[in-house]
């Protein structure tokens, strides 16, 4: 017998050859099962380790007379059979006691146990956030709740939830659930897991309308809100209808938000009060709530119950229209000043208002001053009194007065300067109310003062970008307007340098000021208003890493990507941009039907009928490239009548051959004699006095 631990004798080993040898000859035999396959155990010598060996066996065999046997289950017993292989007396048991005893020789047993599923246990936890805020009403709870829960990426399903539980509940849960998802976007849910909630609800309209009868109708209107609350862009609801089934209700979502909310005039008050405003935590009451809490304590002078009023408003977030409220009373009640200063410093002494939010504050009051002087004549004066005394009194941190640009800081201004601006924010915000761009036109000129340009578009710009989407719409509407008629592409560059140095600033009161100048950057290329080389001259004139580099950066991958024109043009939701889509598709059909035959006066009331007279130099070029291309100078009989009655200016003809001046190179690639046309029809527009003496033709002369 061997003697190391786990080795077969040599019988043992004699047996298995045989038994081997056995199996060999069974499997040969034509009559023989096509398998043996069986476990057959064989132990190792009393004394030893007990090992595991196998053989190909099966419990049907033959015996060598060929007749088939029934064996046991192990092998052994049964005529004409081995036997078992190794038979031991009595049976296999394990000894614990044994030095050689294996836990891993013990039978295993299963126990049972619930599998969880992470997503599951969100979805609970959710629903229970969920009631308690639509119970309370407290928003950073809810924030704070579900930031503490964890599973960020889960918190698309959070969006799909909160929305569907508030849609089978009262106007007043609809408007608080709007009114969280606002407060939770960025700073707890990313704007991707907002975009990604919204499309799974769309994708579960037709679920949802099971349930609710009016389903398609609240989640537009929730929709709605979101693009008007800027959550969501308005590009998001173009590709969600790409991505859906035509025959889905989630189209149908999509379009009624499209066609019924935000098309309408004023859609953003309309679609923010459709709900009733019925939560008590809207910006608007809150923004009441300090108003009057201000007045209490300017007349009690209780600084204790002032700070608690503030605490229980529970919005630190939104302190900082706290002290910038408190900054304008102290202005507009002198004798308030020391209790405004006391109870500022109270507050932020306790950590009540944290220096950001004071920071905040009087950063938002030096941007609006120039406003506010139109009501307080001495606000800039008594502002920069304010100042050094909240720096001395050490809350305020002295960062505040770092020199900076021209607009909305504190500095000492020629009163020529100071007037322009004042006059300007009226212009503007007149424009906001009226639409009426000639009009704005005439009032700029009627101040003479075309040096201040970049000044008027930094702040045409700076007052949209906290306005809706309708006003950035129109600013940059304006913008083309403006480089027709009065301002030079140096003025747009320098207006955009002067933004861009000063975007660290806004960004403290826009909380998207970054994104949304590198749209206006690229809606400005697309306009043609700036030329792609003008964005690196601005790129060119900001420090390497700055916020505004950037930003540059950003409006020049906008400007790269697919459908861009199209895409950037649409950018604010509508509004004015599509009217300026539309019409660049009629300009094209409406030359179109004069070149294969149509009356020239027909065709100058279409162009009359359109009622953008900005946007005629569009005409201008379509026509130029639509005579090089057909080969008819017919377009050029259009173009002097529009000249002769007034239709076109002088202005709009140079700025419509600027613009085919300077795409040449690319409109060669597809018209061969580009160039050797062009030159002759500028000839032909200098000789009919069309255009202004300052146009450059040198760029035709090769």
């Amino acid at each position: 017998m061997a003697s190391s631990e786990g080795f077969l004798t040599d019988e043992q080993r004699e047996l298995l050859k045989l038994a081997s040898h056995n199996v060999e000859n069974l499997s040969s035999s034509p009559k023989s099962p096509t398998s043996f396959l069986s476990e057959h155990h064989i132990k190792a010598p009393a004394g030893g380790k007990a090992q595991t060996a196998g053989i190909a066996v099966r419990h049907v065999r033959r015996s060598h007379s060929g007749k088939l046997v029934r064996v046991k289950k192990d092998g052994a017993g049964g005529k004409g059979t081995w036997g078992k292989l190794l038979d031991t007396d009595g049976e296999s048991h394990i000894d614990r006691n044994d030095p050689n005893y294996d836990s891993g020789e013990e039978p295993y047993q299963l126990v049972g146990s619930t599998v969880t599923d992470p997503l599951d246990e969100f979805k609970k936890a959710v629903v229970s956030i969920i009631e308690e805020y639509f119970s309370t009403g407290d928003v950073e709870l809810a924030a704070s709740d579900l930031r503490e829960l964890g599973s960020s990426e889960y918190h698309p399903y959070f969006i799909k939830r909160l929305v569907s539980m508030a849609m089978d509940r009262h106007d007043k849960e609809k408007e608080m659930a709007s009114v969280l998802l606002s407060a939770l976007y960025a700073d707890v849910i990313s704007p991707a897991q907002i975009r990604d909630g919204f499309f799974m609800l769309i994708e579960s309209a037709d679920d949802l309308a099971v349930d609710i009868l009016d389903a398609v109708d609240i989640l537009a209107l929730f929709l709605a809100r979101a693009v008007v609350d800027d959550i969501l862009p308005p590009a998001f609801l173009a590709r969600a209808k790409k991505a859906l089934p035509e025959s889905s209700k989630g189209v149908q979502v999509i379009q009624t938000a499209e066609k019924s909310y935000l098309s309408a005039p004023h859609h953003a008050e309309l679609v923010e009060k459709r709900w009733g405003g019925s939560t008590h935590i809207t910006v608007e009451e809150v923004k009441r709530k300090i108003a009057d809490l201000l007045r209490e304590y300017v007349d009690s002078g209780d600084t204790i119950e002032a700070c608690r009023c503030i605490r229980e408003l529970g919005v630190s977030f939104f302190h900082h229209e706290v002290v910038k409220r408190a900054l304008v009373l102290a202005m507009e009640i002198r004798s308030a000043e020391p209790l405004i200063l006391k109870l500022l410093k109270e507050a932020a002494d306790e950590g009540l208002v944290s220096s950001s939010q004071i920071l905040k504050g009087f950063s938002r009051l030096a941007e609006g001053l120039d406003d506010l002087a139109l009501d307080i004549p001495s606000a800039k004066s008594l502002f920069e009194s304010l100042v050094p005394k909240a720096i001395s009194e050490g809350w305020l941190d002295a960062s505040f007065l770092k020199p900076s640009g021209e607009d909305g800081d504190i500095q000492v201004e020629d009163e020529r300067l100071r007037r322009y601006k004042e006059e300007a924010v009226t212009i503007i915000h007149e424009y906001f109310l009226s639409d009426d761009i000639p009009e704005l036109i005439r009032s700029l000129e009627d101040l003479v003062a075309p040096e201040y340009n970049p000044i008027f578009l930094k702040r045409l710009i700076t007052l949209a970008m906290d306005r809706k989407n309708r006003e950035k719409e129109m600013a940059s509407v304006l913008l083309s307007a403006l480089h027709i008629e009065i301002f030079s592409t140096e003025d747009i560059v320098n207006g955009f340098v002067m933004l861009l140095e000063s975007a660290e600033d806004t960004a403290l009161d826009i909380l998207d000021a970054s994104n949304e100048l590198a749209l206006f950057l690229a809606r400005a290329v697309i306009d043609d208003v700036l030329a792609p080389l003008n964005l690196e001259e601005i790129g060119s004139r900001l420090p390497p890493k700055s916020s505004g580099s950037e930003t540059v950066r950003m409006a020049r991958s906008l400007i790269a990507a697919r459908h861009a024109g199209e895409r950037l043009l649409r950018c604010w939701g509508g509004g004015t941009g599509w009217a300026v889509e539309d019409a660049k598709d009629k300009i094209m059909k409406l030359l179109e039907e004069y070149e294969s035959g149509g009356v020239v006066s027909e065709a100058c009331q279409c162009i009359r009928d359109l009622g953008m007279p900005f946007f005629n130099h569009e005409v201008v070029k379509k026509a130029l490239v639509m005579a090089m291309e057909k080969k008819n100078d017919r377009m050029l009989d259009l173009l002097q009548e529009c000249f002769s009655e007034g239709l076109i200016t002088i202005n709009q003809m140079t700025k419509g051959f600027t613009r085919i001046k300077d795409g040449l190179d690319d409109l060669a690639l597809d018209i061969p004699n580009a160039k050797e046309k062009f030159g002759f029809y500028v000839e032909h527009a200098q000789r009919k006095g069309w255009l202004l003496p300052s146009f450059d033709s040198s760029a035709t002369d090769a």
